[in-house]
């Protein structure tokens, strides 16, 4: 039997906080928003920061690095697990692709200690003006805002009314990075699942906004770090989180339906949940898929990146190799999720368990654009050469 790969470091950087996080979900629901004690165990643990370049002061770890971390994340809890999905990535784009004016402004100046958090899709508007865009929207979900300095907002270039366009059929896309005091929040965050990630609504009005505070959404040019991971993109950071996430939340209720099954007696049933046939068959399949779900994961993300850190082009089958491992994963998830909450009966809708937290937390997660049905069909007309590319892939 081949030795199962030693866990990345920093992936045990985040198991040390296991009983800080099950101590802190159900207050973190309450709140709507991650706790106060969560988001300084981030920064003191170095999560916060992992995913930076150096400069900024990351670790710059490799992509199957980043998803042990954030399974291990998303096993923990379901609005932690999203988190670290929403604030490291946001904070890794920054540092990696603003101007060296925007870098020094937001992360130099902070000392490096800078929460990220928002929403990516270009929900706004900026028009050109001297030096900068002036910037108006409203954005939705805004993951990860709750406790962030900077809230990031995606939105289209226009230039005299009309929008800009890098290629055929391309249009240019923006992200701007406002500090807090200039947005308006409008909440909205009243939600099934994923309730402590405090993912509000905001919106932004006539706002004028740098040109040194923007980047390129899918820039794959770093101006920082030395990972391939910056020259591959936010596209596959967020694909790898989305992924990362779902496999922690569903290998939670595994493992708890597993620990359940000893002691579980289902009405009418003279014996208990692990000794029924059923439910024997059940797990082994759903486990099955898990690892199986996982290695694909690693293995097309894994490769991906090595391709490109021996200095190949990134190449449009390999970013839909990575999304459809992304949606793949999650729908293995989904499945996993939805067996182990009937196999474990009332025991799953008991309110604030692991359990019932964790089957909200999923089916909330997986409405997610990133990781939807259009996603597989797009890179499935790339495998076929149906289209040469996908500009979102």
């Amino acid at each position: 039997m081949t030795a199962a790969p030693p866990r990345p470091a920093l992936a045990e950087t985040a198991r040390t906080l296991r009983d800080l996080v099950r101590a802190e979900a159900a207050e973190s629901e309450r709140l709507r928003t991650l706790s106060p004690p969560l988001v300084d165990a981030m920064w003191s643990s170095g999560l916060m920061t992992a995913l930076n370049p150096v400069q900024a002061g990351g670790l710059e770890p490799t992509l199957p690095e980043m998803i042990e971390t954030w399974i291990e994340m998303a096993w923990q809890d379901g609005s932690f697990g999203w988190t670290g999905i929403a604030n490291l990535p946001s904070s890794f784009a920054a540092a990696t692709y603003l101007p060296d004016q925007g870098f020094a402004e937001v992360f130099t100046a902070n000392g490096n200690q800078v929460t990220m958090g928002g929403q990516f899709a270009p929900n706004g508007q900026g028009a050109v003006t001297e030096g900068g865009y002036r910037l108006s929207g409203a954005w939705n979900f805004g993951s990860g805002t709750g406790h962030s300095q900077y809230v990031a907002a995606g939105f289209l270039p226009m230039d005299g009314g009309e929008m800009r366009w890098i290629a055929d059929g391309v249009p240019e896309l923006m992200v701007a990075l406002l500090p807090r005091h200039e947005v308006t929040f409008t909440d909205g965050w009243f939600v099934q699942g994923l309730k402590g990630t405090g993912s509000f609504d905001y919106t932004v009005a006539d706002v004028f906004v740098p040109e040194h505070r923007t980047f390129r959404l899918f820039s794959r040019e770093p101006l920082r770090g030395t990972s391939p991971a910056g020259r591959m993109g936010m596209m596959a950071v967020t694909a790898a989180g989305h992924a990362a996430w779902a496999l922690g939340v569903a290998k939670s209720m595994l493992d708890d339906v597993q620990e359940l099954a000893a002691t579980k007696f289902r009405m009418s049933d003279m014996a208990a949940l692990a000794g029924r046939p059923t439910f024997q068959k059940g797990l082994a399949h759903h486990v099955a898929a898990w690892r199986a779900a996982r290695l694909l994961v690693l293995d097309a993300f894994g490769s991906a990146e090595d391709a490109v850190a021996r200095g190949d082009d990134l190449t449009p089958t390999m970013r839909a190799d990575m999304r459809v491992a992304a949606v793949y994963a999650t729908d293995v998830a989904r499945d996993s999720a939805q067996w182990a909450h009937l196999a474990a009966g009332t025991s799953s809708i008991r309110e604030g368990s692991r359990l019932e937290r964790a089957f909200r937390d999923l089916y909330t997660g997986t409405q997610h654009a990133f990781i939807s049905e259009k996603v597989a069909i797009d890179s499935a007309q790339v495998w076929l050469g149906v289209m040469d590319d996908h500009f979102s892939l």
